[in-house]
């Protein structure tokens, strides 16, 4: 079976979803607060989740090129789901802890925007099972 470029070299998949997902978390910041917030694309939290988007991506990606009866998908779907899980309930956890530090400490010393919502890792990961699919057809 011959593949294209991106599935020749499977690191290029979650790379791409690396890049627009961090645009269109940008795009997404400059529409909610009008303002050109570049660092704000590349933070923790917010929609869509580059967590969910990078490990969706290569996990679709290694289903394609190797089906997902393929020990190589169980591995990245495995990583995928901790990844996730950590991107919603973990960094959740970590959010509380830095709210009752700051407010403790009387300033905003420890980062609070970590976590995702449900939704935000979701919607990244329905972009990217459709984007990949469409990059191995390109």
């Amino acid at each position: 079976m011959e593949f294209n470029t991106y599935y020749q070299h499977l690191i290029l998949v979650p790379a791409v979803a690396f890049v627009v997902t961090v645009f269109l978390k940008w795009v997404s910041i400059k529409i909610k607060t009008w303002k050109l917030d570049i660092a704000g694309a590349l933070w923790s939290g917010g929609m869509p989740s580059v967590h969910s988007s990078v490990v969706v991506a290569l996990a679709t990606a290694v289903a394609i090129k190797y089906w997902p009866s393929s020990d190589l998908f169980a591995i990245s779907m495995a990583f995928t789901v901790i990844i996730i899980y950590d991107a919603i309930n973990v960094r959740f956890e970590a959010w509380q802890h830095a709210i009752a530090i700051n407010e403790f400490i009387g300033q905003k010393k420890f980062k609070e925007s970590l976590w995702h919502l449900p939704s935000e890792a979701f919607a990244g990961s329905i972009l990217w099972i459709i984007v990949a699919v469409v990059m191995y057809y390109i």
